[in-house]
């Protein structure tokens, strides 16, 4: 698979506590240069960011990020307020203890709440497989499709663990058709690209492949 093709299934990505504006303005430039699906930033850099890429790129952010045990209140406040700023696709953290409390309503729920605050715009469900069991992952399929989301997330990249291509296998197996997945944390090389889109991914999140394309530059890119 050609890199163009790759990264433009990457949701390049920014998201260290220290970010600051001259680095999320690199990530706006990297983002708009490869042609990447979307950049995926702080949301207090979003109304900033949209501002400096128009239309020509879209602006991703994160909601209850990283532990997602904000209220669904809160979530739905985060939401709404990434929009008025410029977000065009939203990634919010489930509730893990509810997942762990086995309180599926809860769950269904607020991902029912956010998705209709999202005003049409694209809902991906960060699930932090890493901390579930694989019964647990099962169901989140199954709810994040009864939701109406458009993507299942496998990770945050905060937790102990990122994409797995195991995770990504099961999902695609358990996953309606009308949801997609995007495996996020750790994905470092090509061959972790590639591997990730063959099993059914459709985004990656991820910071290292813009900087393997810059790589590559001199090499005929």
């Amino acid at each position: 698979m050609e890199l163009r093709e790759i990264l433009s299934h990457c949701d390049h990505t920014l998201l260290k506590q220290e970010s600051t504006w001259e680095q999320i303005k690199e990530i706006c430039d990297d983002g708009l240069n490869y042609n990447c699906a979307s950049i995926c930033i702080p949301a207090s850099y979003v109304k900033r960011a949209a501002e400096y890429v128009g239309d020509s790129l879209k602006i991703c952010t994160v909601i209850g990020f990283p532990n997602g045990y904000s209220t669904t209140n809160v979530k739905v406040f985060e939401t709404e307020d990434a929009i008025r700023n410029g977000a065009d696709e939203i990634d919010m953290v489930i509730n893990i203890g509810w997942v762990k409390d086995r309180r599926w309503d809860d769950v269904l729920n607020e991902i029912k709440a956010v998705k209709a605050s999202c005003q049409g715009r694209i809902l991906k469900v960060i699930v932090e497989a890493c901390l579930l069991t694989e019964d647990e992952k099962i169901r989140m399929c199954e709810i994040v499709t009864a939701a109406g989301a458009d993507y299942i997330k496998t990770s945050t990249g905060f937790s102990t663990g990122g994409a797995t291509r195991e995770d990504v296998a099961l999902f695609r197996k358990h996953i309606g058709p009308d949801v997609k997945i995007k495996a996020a944390g750790g994905i470092a090389t090509l061959q972790d690209a590639e591997d990730f889109l063959a099993l059914g991914a459709d985004r990656l999140g991820t910071s290292r492949l813009v900087k393997l394309a810059k790589g590559q530059q001199g090499e005929g890119y």
